[in-house]
């Protein structure tokens, strides 16, 4: 990905001094757990570890491939440089490059998630706050774009936590999934290298070994991996579009913090833009499009082919930078979201007690009217309020046949708000538990 919208702490991840590291470590552990065996010399065991403060150089690893054309013997080949080639001369014993690429892949993502699940308990962190700072804020809620009935900012905030915090649950699988290590050597048979040095590997790396690979470990794992990132991306569009639309300037119940020196337009010096939730938008897109490749990776040759190479070195960098650096601004932008609840009541009343039609309808249905009837009879009050701007209320009280039903007293009573959020509480017990 681009410096733009990248992080760090996971770039550093990705880059190929951490890879090599991890090669390195690989082959390293293997060559101690053969020595273990009697497999190897004990002395040469040790003597690979004389590069274990070596910073691999790249670019000789590159030279090197330009004329191996192959990475895992140009990197062994480098390898035996610093070592010594008689001294290097088992490493890679009875292993086969998969066992390297795979292994480390694994370590990667494994790394990756725990940067994303620490991501993730940031943003719903940040999500209760708000909840609970907004939980009594009356908002209008909205079917199709349009007034339904009333709720409030904080079961705004406490959906959305909710969300993420299933989205958390899947990140912890996902890193399970692909935690997982395979050295079992050519067509995954153990044929030239024993089981044990898989399972010292693996220990050492903090994986469990695969219990069937073949010559790869199955992309199933990688294919569930991806989903669960395109998931959160998902989600975390679904967030970033309530603001969008909250900060329209016809609708402005919540905004996107704007910094003092910013600007919103080149052309328009008036326009505050919700620019970091669009960018959260296409973001999320970015990291959908890597699921549909996971996912026919899973389908290989026999026991292998790299057709799945060229995709994971794309999609395992950038799915992971990117989601990394979107939580990090989505959990921004809900801490410093400005929430104005003036408007949220000034919008819900544009249209004059119109949302309380449900009270009245299931009202005149219990009064005794049938329910045909009572649509049409609120129906026609409700279209004065649409067409008219007339007050909901008011049409109801002069309408005869509601009267004659109701009574003026339990039309009044219709009206009040607190009966759309005497609910909230045990909503919130739900998904905050007592907090």
């Amino acid at each position: 990905m681009i410096p733009r919208y990248s992080r760090p702490e996971m770039v550093a991840i990705w880059s190929p001094q951490t890879k090599f590291r991890i090669w390195y470590e690989i082959e390293a552990h293997a060559c101690d757990a053969m020595a273990d065996l009697g497999v190897i010399p004990r002395e040469n065991a040790d003597a690979v570890w004389k590069a274990k403060d070596v910073e691999f150089d790249v670019a000789r690893i590159d030279e090197i491939e330009a004329e191996t054309k192959h990475d895992v013997i140009a990197f062994l080949t480098h390898l035996a440089e610093h070592v010594g080639s008689e001294e290097a001369r088992f490493v890679h014993q009875g292993m086969t490059s998969s066992d390297v690429l795979d292994t480390c892949f694994n370590v990667q993502l494994v790394r990756a998630a725990d940067i994303l699940i620490d991501d993730m308990k940031g943003l719903l962190a940040a999500l209760k706050r708000r909840a609970l700072e907004h939980k009594n804020t009356i908002r209008i809620g909205r079917s199709h774009g349009i007034h339904a009935e009333p709720t409030t900012m904080g079961l705004t905030f406490a959906r959305f936590y909710a969300e993420m915090d299933r989205n958390l649950n899947r990140l912890k699988k996902a890193r399970m999934e692909v935690a997982t290590g395979a050295i079992s050597g050519a067509v995954g048979t153990f044929a030239n290298i024993d089981p044990a040095v898989e399972e010292h590997v693996c220990a050492k790396l903090g994986l469990e070994p695969e219990p069937i690979s073949t010559q790869v470990i199955p992309r199933d794992r990688h294919a569930a991996f991806f989903a669960a990132l395109g998931v959160v991306a998902s989600s975390i569009e679904n967030v970033a579009t309530e603001i969008r639309h909250m900060q329209r300037t016809e609708v402005l119940e919540a905004a996107e913090f704007f910094s003092v020196g910013q600007k919103g337009s080149s052309a328009m010096p008036h326009k505050k833009n919700p620019v970091l939730t669009e960018n959260l938008t296409g973001l999320a897109r970015l990291v959908r499009m890597a699921v549909v490749p996971a996912m026919e990776n899973v389908t290989l040759w026999h026991e292998r082919d790299i057709s799945h190479s060229s995709v994971e070195r794309n999609i395992g960098p950038d799915t992971t930078i990117t989601l990394d650096f979107a939580l990090s601004r989505l959990t921004s932008v809900i801490d410093k979201l400005l929430v104005y609840p003036e408007n949220m009541l000034e919008n819900m009343n544009k249209f004059p007690g119109l949302v309380m039609s449900q009270r009245v309808l299931l009202a005149l249905t219990q009064a005794g009217v049938s329910r045909e009837d009572a649509y049409k009879m609120v129906q026609r009050n409700a279209m004065k309020v649409w067409e008219e701007r007339k007050d909901f209320k008011t049409e109801l009280l002069a309408d005869a046949d509601v009267v004659k039903a109701l009574g003026v007293a339990e039309i009044e009573e219709k009206f009040d708000l607190g009966y759309h959020t005497k609910h909230v509480d045990t909503i919130f017990a739900r998904v905050f538990g007592d907090a």
